[in-house]
């Protein structure tokens, strides 16, 4: 187990993501302006590439249902484009104003088709192939330089925490060479429950689920589905230890006790028996 004080370092980091998250909600909730009309904005003021519903979605659904598809499709063209529109203007973005940060939520509804919920923060750079086949829930965060294949759904819920470099590929091809050498690919969709935490550097592989309340250990590499409240680290990815979700929310409950008190950062650590500690 990683001591003390990389422990107290690692809440340190949630802590400072959560202000980020809070911050972020703040200007969602006071700005006279919201961000479906900013985007709305962006899109008239902006030289985006642009939606085209007239072009057939053929090759697109079978991207979408993880069969063999056309990478050169027009539309699959068009929509690689237009995500890298938008990703060159988010990833030159500040957080100094409310209006950048604005700026911030209304390109991320842009780049999912509205499919993000309240209180996101992505830190520049982030990288995705598409990002409308990207949906996440309320209170996601990405540290620097997290990268998404998304040539396949991938749905992250609620409350996921993303340190650096993370990546997520649902990009595949075959393993026979000689089929490979002749341009075939498909995608497969990842999934990633609520309350996750997801350390530097992981890799996650196409098709991959992981279920609530998951922690996966900085550096692994997760090749296959993760049950729900488990501590997985490695490459491959292994259970490394089964959280009881009982006694989580029995110390969740002890830790709003002293919160309520003013005392949670005074009297409550995260080593070294915590469920925050990594492996």
């Amino acid at each position: 187990m990683i001591g003390p004080a990389t422990g107290i370092a690692a809440v340190t980091e949630l802590t400072a993501a959560n202000s980020n998250m809070e911050t972020t909600k703040a200007v969602e909730e006071s700005s006279t302006m919201s961000i479906q009309d900013y985007a709305a904005k962006l899109e008239r003021e902006s030289n985006f590439t642009p939606l085209r519903l007239d072009l057939d979605r053929t090759q697109k659904q079978k991207m979408l249902d993880a069969k063999v598809y056309d990478p050169t499709d027009p539309l699959l063209i068009l929509e690689r484009q237009r995500g890298r529109d938008l990703m060159r203007v988010y990833n030159h973005t500040t957080s100094n104003s409310p209006e950048e940060l604005l700026k911030r939520q209304a390109l991320l509804h842009l780049m999912t088709g509205g499919n993000i919920g309240k209180g996101c923060w992505i830190e520049p750079p982030f990288n995705c192939d598409y990002g409308n086949n990207i949906t996440m829930g309320d209170g996601v965060y990405m540290n620097f330089n997290c990268v998404i294949l998304d040539c396949g759904h991938v749905d992250i819920g609620n409350n996921v925490f993303f340190a650096p470099n993370v990546q997520l590929f649902c990009a595949a091809h075959p393993t026979n060479p000689l089929i490979r050498s002749k341009g075939v690919e498909f995608g497969m969709p990842i999934k990633i429950g609520n309350d996750v935490w997801i350390g530097g550097g992981v890799i996650i592989c196409p098709g991959v689920t992981i279920g609530d309340g998951v922690t996966v250990g900085a550096g692994s590499v997760v090749t296959k589905n993760v049950p729900p409240y488990t501590i997985v680290g490695g490459n491959p990815a292994k259970i490394l230890k089964v959280l009881s979700k009982e006694e989580c929310e029995k110390e969740d409950r002890e830790f709003e006790e002293l919160e309520a008190q003013g005392k949670a950062f005074e009297n409550w650590t995260p080593a070294p028996k915590s469920t925050l500690v990594l492996p």
